[in-house]
């Protein structure tokens, strides 16, 4: 089995195809620097979080790195759905690169790194603001060398939204000097009006945010020449006749050659939030974003397209997703499901293969709710996995193989009780004490190959096979479902129900085909 590329947006022919990225990364932003393009995305509770994505052309992406490692407040070794990472912002400024990341219960921090390609190479998180319920953060510097930040606020931490905030900054980004003051109020004109990005051209400062809520919504920009305000509004881009719903948060940039394109979301439920790229256009000092058949100054999202004149020759390529366990680590597809430990797992150089150490999880806690899932993001809307695992190594108790996560879960693995091992699926709800745990066929054999198939209506099955030819269909259908703000994920997990130290899985293989 070799490696292929589940989603490729590339047409190979100067066009790309919307999404560029069939993938969760939720409320990107993008910069430009020179010729190379930056792009980062919620990760909410799963680390290492915030990830670093790399373009020359912005429609074949790379992860790169992680902004951040693990969460370091309490309350995130265990999983923390729908906490964590929100919506962060990237800029250039001083030859650093600067994130900006909203943890909606413990504040505002930034980190920064002189050069984003370097996996260890970002800062510890710095604290700009603590303070609860304020979120998507966005920093701004201006031509006199002063800095500011916009935010939104998180009706669910603070009591309200629709607002947009306005405070100044320090010059080196690390502080909110003030109190700031509301500059702009959409609950009448633009409801859940977030996500803002700031910006400034030909005299105008510019606010992009999304409104109207994430699945029906659509693209606002407000302007002003003055920073404070007032600001005009302007919908400029909406679903109208096609099927990208939204389209949701993003940011704008330009290429070398002067083009402008703006990346955005759409959330597709299961599969969670998926990159979208569109060309943009300035007509009468308002940005038009997508295609603006009827000359009314809002665009509408667009499927295919010429590919950005971004000056560069770029492989067809898209983010890892297949793993064949031969590098010195994990590769940067891999998430846990919360605060993870070096000791959950090794790699084996020499033999190619993933060690996963079983860790002991009570008795009482669903699979949702493990901390050592090993998980990555659906990579296209089907797909199937086989996974090849050594199971010689198990220990009384072990429960070990192969996760569908969401916010309904299934597993398909092996379990260890009274020295045999059996097939089980198990699965249940996010929420919902109702796991269930079907026991199926004993197996002898110290090796055996899981098989995920994921259909086009989001339903999950599985199959095995002992010999790595004939697969058996065992267990049944489960109808996948988005998790809390994210998508499904796929993965690998060893635990011990029985409060004993396991044994461990190898892994030689985890191989995503069509």
């Amino acid at each position: 089995m070799g490696i292929e590329k589940m989603w490729i947006a590339d047409q190979g022919d100067g066009t790309y195809k919307n999404p560029i990225l069939y993938t969760d990364y939720s409320d990107p932003d993008v910069i430009r620097v020179e010729n190379d393009y930056f792009m980062i995305a919620s990760s909410f509770c799963n680390t290492p979080g915030l990830p670093v994505l790399h373009s020359k052309d912005l429609v074949n992406w790379k992860v790169i790195s992680y902004v951040v490692d693990t969460i370091p407040f309490p309350g995130y070794d265990i999983p923390a759905h729908g906490r964590g990472v929100w919506a962060p912002a990237i800029r250039f400024h001083n030859g650093k690169y600067m994130v900006y990341i909203p943890f909606p219960d413990e504040g505002i921090y930034m980190s920064w790194s002189e050069n984003p390609f370097d996996k260890n190479g970002w800062s510890e998180l710095i604290c700009v603001k603590k303070v609860v319920g304020w979120i998507d953060p966005c920093p701004f510097w201006d031509d006199d060398g002063k800095a500011y930040l916009v935010t939104g606020f998180a009706r669910s931490r603070i009591g309200f939204k629709s607002i947009l905030h306005l405070s100044s900054l320090s010059e080196d980004g690390t502080t909110v000097l003030d109190d700031g003051k509301h500059i702009f109020d959409g609950n009448e004109t633009q409801p859940t009006i977030e996500g803002p990005k700031l910006y400034k051209r030909n005299g105008y400062y510019y606010i992009f945010a999304p409104a109207g809520g994430v699945k029906p919504g659509w693209q606002t920009v407000l302007r002003s020449k003055n920073i404070w305000g007032p600001y005009e509004e302007k919908i400029v881009m909406h679903q109208g006749n096609t099927v990208i719903n939204g389209p949701h948060q993003g940011g704008w940039v330009d290429t070398p050659s002067g083009e402008d394109w703006f990346i955005h979301f759409q959330d597709v439920d299961t599969a969670g939030r998926i990159v979208h790229l569109q060309p943009m256009k300035w007509v009468n000092d308002w940005p038009v974003i997508g295609i603006n058949e009827d000359e009314n100054g809002c665009g509408e999202p667009v499927i295919t397209y010429k590919k950005p004149n971004s000056g560069a020759v770029c492989k067809i390529d898209a983010p890892d997703d297949s793993d064949y366990f031969d590098g010195r680590d994990l590769g940067l597809q891999w998430q846990w499901n919360a605060n993870y430990k070096k000791q959950w797992y090794d790699i084996d150089t020499e033999k190619k293969h993933l060690k996963l150490y079983s860790q002991i999880a009570e008795p009482d806690v669903q699979l949702c709710d493990v901390s050592n899932l090993l998980i990555q993001k659906w990579p296209a809307p089907e797909f199937k996995i086989y996974t090849k695992l050594d199971i010689s190594n198990m220990a009384e108790g072990d429960l070990a193989g192969l996760v569908s996560l969401g916010g309904i879960y299934t597993a398909f693995a092996v379990r260890m009780k009274n020295g045999i091992k059996r097939v089980v699926q198990l699965d249940g709800k996010w929420l919902e004490d109702n796991e269930s745990f079907n026991v199926f066929d004993k197996i002898n054999s110290d090796t055996i190959t899981i098989k995920l198939n994921l259909y086009s209506d989001e339903t999950v099955d599985f199959e095995y096979s002992l010999d790595g030819k004939e697969f058996v269909k065992a267990g049944y259908k489960v109808k996948m479902t988005a998790g809390r703000w994210v998508g499904a994920k796929v993965g690998l997990f060893a635990i011990n129900k029985s409060k004993i130290k396991g044994g461990y899985i190898s892994a030689d293989n985890f191989v995503f085909m069509k």
